[in-house]
Order: structure tokens, then sequence, then C-alpha cells
């Protein structure tokens, strides 16, 4: 376990000191690092993706389970020859006074994935998260902005309401081990602490079909050199493992959807509605996500006249901004939603029936708007991951809408697609930044664009 001590000079730290063998005699050089192999080290800066950023005698290590400003003893997990290493914190020497014991057994080395930061207090988790935002909106698009995250309700526990675990071939239900993809089961006796009530519950009484079963096949392990082998990574079977997705829907209803099985619709509310989604179709996974971002969306549209006028909701989902973007053009305007999964645009056709003015179009976000042959007034787009891309964002510039609203569920892209907006002649006005994902490194914004 990671043991924190305020000083190391104060004397041994508390619980039991590294013993004979557990740390390397003679340290090793920079270049001989290598799985296994434990190391003394300075920690820096938090980096995006869940660590910090350390030196070993010049080369780079990102240490999982470390803070800024800590010193501590790193194991190395993975050594790539000539360029950076991966390591986790076995042993604190030197502890940030905002660290906390974590207070879930499956956040240890070689744990659990699924968090990043039980071991910092909340206040500090956004505090790393907003300067996370800030460094890519800075080093991406050369934007100098402060970042406050703000908190959703709850107490960073329990807000998961939507879980994708695999099953392994010991019957085992949970998520992966960190950068893995071996299973860290989860039982009533080492619940989940981030994943709604009753979703570890159904994940120990569910039924496993024979096929699924059949379908498992041996994880994939790591090489010496600490990488894991490529494997093919699908919907149904991510690194030889077949999926399953539980959710803990707002009508109240537990769902568990085998990957490539039917999906029941259950009920969400936001925005002051119900909205019909599948149970393992995209939805805010944190309970209060829904509704703080539809409205986080709906303040950024203000002040600017958009009744009678036309928006556009890209990568819509099931029509939760399309509803915002009704609500600002009225009546007299016009909302085109759209989506690439065919499932979603059906629900989102039924969820937008209220709307006369809303239409729904199925296909790639950037095949479908190049069809369209009109201007725009207000663009919101929540894209994936990876980002709408520069030749999206010039291709939604180049209809000069009056507004842009994006929202960001990676800083990293929002970084990049700040830049490309800003050399298409937009922007970055107003920025909020949401712990919508308390625990891990993930973070939400919504950031306006105007024309610049």
């Amino acid at each position: 376990m990671i043991t924190p001590t305020a000083d190391p000079s104060a004397g041994e730290p508390s619980g039991a000191a590294p013993g004979p063998g557990e740390r390397p005699i003679v340290e090793p050089s920079a270049d001989d690092l290598a799985p296994g192999l434990e190391v003394e080290v300075d920690v820096g800066p938090v980096a995006h993706g869940g660590h910090c950023v350390a030196r070993y005698d010049g080369r780079v290590i990102f240490v999982r389970l470390a803070l800024p400003g800590e010193r501590v003893i790193v194991k190395i997990t993975e050594a790539r020859r000539g360029s950076f290493c991966r390591g986790e914190a076995v042993w604190v020497l030197r502890a940030d006074p905002r660290r906390v014991e974590a207070p879930c057994g499956h956040f240890r080395p070689d744990g659990c994935g699924g968090c990043d930061f039980q071991h910092a207090q909340a206040d500090l988790q956004r505090e790393l998260k907003g300067f996370v935002v800030a460094e890519q909106l800075q080093r991406l698009a050369g934007v100098e902005r402060a970042v406050t995250v703000e908190p959703l309700p709850g107490d960073g526990f329990g807000w998961r309401t939507r879980v994708r675990w695999a099953l392994d071939a010991g019957g085992r239900i949970g998520p992966r081990r960190v950068r893995s993809h071996r299973v860290e089961a989860v039982n009533a006796a080492g619940p989940c602490l981030i994943a709604a009530p009753g979703l570890t519950e159904l994940a120990g009484s569910i039924d496993i079909p024979t096929g699924v079963r059949r379908a498992v096949r041996p994880a994939a392990t790591a090489q010496p050199d600490g990488r894991t082998p490529r494997a093919r990574r699908s919907r149904s079977t991510a690194g030889g493992l077949p999926e399953v997705t539980l959710t803990a829907a707002g009508d109240g209803t537990l769902t568990a959807v085998w990957a490539g099985a039917d999906a029941p619709v259950v009920t969400e509310h936001a925005a002051g509605r119900d909205f019909s989604v599948a149970a393992d179709g995209f939805w805010q996974v944190h309970a209060a996500a829904a509704q703080t971002l539809s409205q986080a969306v709906a303040d950024a549209l203000e002040g600017i006249e958009l009744a009678g006028g036309t928006g556009w909701d890209l990568y819509g989902g099931v029509g939760l901004f399309a509803e915002i973007l009704c609500r600002a053009v009225g009546t007299a305007g016009s909302v085109i939603m759209v989506e690439t999964d065919p499932a979603a645009c059906e629900l989102a056709v039924t969820n937008l029936t209220r709307h006369p003015q809303a239409a729904v179009r199925q296909g790639r976000v950037d095949e479908v708007i190049g069809e369209i042959d009109s201007s725009v007034d207000a663009v919101v787009l929540d894209p994936p991951r990876s980002g709408a891309g520069p030749s999206m964002c010039a291709a939604i510039a180049a209809r000069a809408p009056a507004v842009i609203v994006y929202v960001a569920c990676d800083p990293a892209a929002l970084g990049r697609d700040t830049a490309a907006l800003a050399g298409s002649g937009y922007r970055l006005d107003t920025l909020r930044a949401f712990d919508a994902f308390p625990q891990t490194h993930h973070v939400e914004c919504v950031a306006r664009f105007l024309p610049a």
C-alpha cells in the first residue's frame, strides 16, 4: 500500500518501510530503467491523463498515484527504450498535505484503472483538473486563461449511473486493471465506490448467457517490456473479454445489457423533461451531469438573438441539446440534429416530437452538414473524445454562426479545436468546467465561441 508521511527527515514513514530486495541496492541509470525496478523521484506537475510528470536523471516518468510536489518511490511498469517510462508510486516519502487514504480497496498499484485521484481531497482534484484544462488551452491554442472546475452535487462517490465492465474466464465481472485487459472483480465485499447504488450488486447477480461465456478468451498479458499485445477492440469483446453495460436509470430501473444484445429503453430526466434513452446508449453518466450541462448550454446561448433563427445540434445523441436549441429559436425557427448512431436517432425523433421545428438527420456529421444548403445562427456540438477536428471546425465556421457552443469531454481535444476555430475567425469567449467524473482525471467543459 502507499503510505504517506509528512517529512522523511522526521523519521521513518508510518507502516512497514521498504525491506531488503524491494528496491535495487545500486540505483540504475536512466537508460537502464525497466519494468519492476524502483527509483526515488521528485514529482512534478500533473499532466493530462491522470498521472504526474517526474524525471529520473533527465528521463521522463509518467507517475500514477502521486501528486505534484511529492517525493516518492516509483515502480516502473512500462519502459520504452529511448523514450519515456510509466510507473506507479508505491511509497510516499514526502506527501502533499491534501493527500488522503483512498477509501476503495481497488485503488492501488496494479489495481483498477477506473479512478485516478482517490488519494487527493476533492478540492485538490478540481485544482488539478483546472490546471490541465488551462495548460492544454495555453499549449495547444495559445489561450491564457485560469480555469475553475465547478463541483456537481454529491460527495464524489456513487455518481456513475452507467458502467461498462468485462467478464473474464473465471466468471468475474468488473472494470479492467490499469492499462490492462485483466478484470478487477467487484462484489459486495469489494464494491466499486463510484458506481451508482445497486450496480455492484447487479454485477454479482446477473445471468451470464451461454454464448457470452463461450466468447471469453484469456486476457492479454504483459510482455517482459511491460507492454500489452495489440488486440482488436470491439464493443462485444475488448481484449478478448465480453462486456456488459450496467445502468441505474433515472426512472429507477437497473438493467444489464451484454454487448451485441438488444437494449431496453429507459427514461432519464434533464432540462425539465423526460428523455428516452437506450440502456446501453450514450447519456451523461453522472446523475447530475445532464441537467448541469444542458443548463450551461442554455446559459451560453443567452444574449444572442436566436428567436426565429436556425440551430444545429451536432453529435446530438438522443436530443438533449437539441431540446435547448428548440427553446432558443422558438416555433418560428428550425433546428437540425445530426447523429451517427441510428438507434439514438430513432429515440431523438421520439424525444423531439413535441418540437415541430426540429429535424433529425442520421449520418456522419461532416457529410450531413455538407448537404445542408443553408446558413445557421447557433451551433452546439458535443463531439467524441477525439474532438471535432480542424476540417469540421472550419466547416462550421464557414457558415458564420453567431455563436458556437462546444461541449468537451477532453481538454486536449478542446485545446486543438480552440486553435482550429481561432484560425477560422472565432475566439473563445466563455468557458466553464465541471467535475462530472469525480475521482478520475476526466472533466467536462462548455465553451462559447463568438466571431472574432
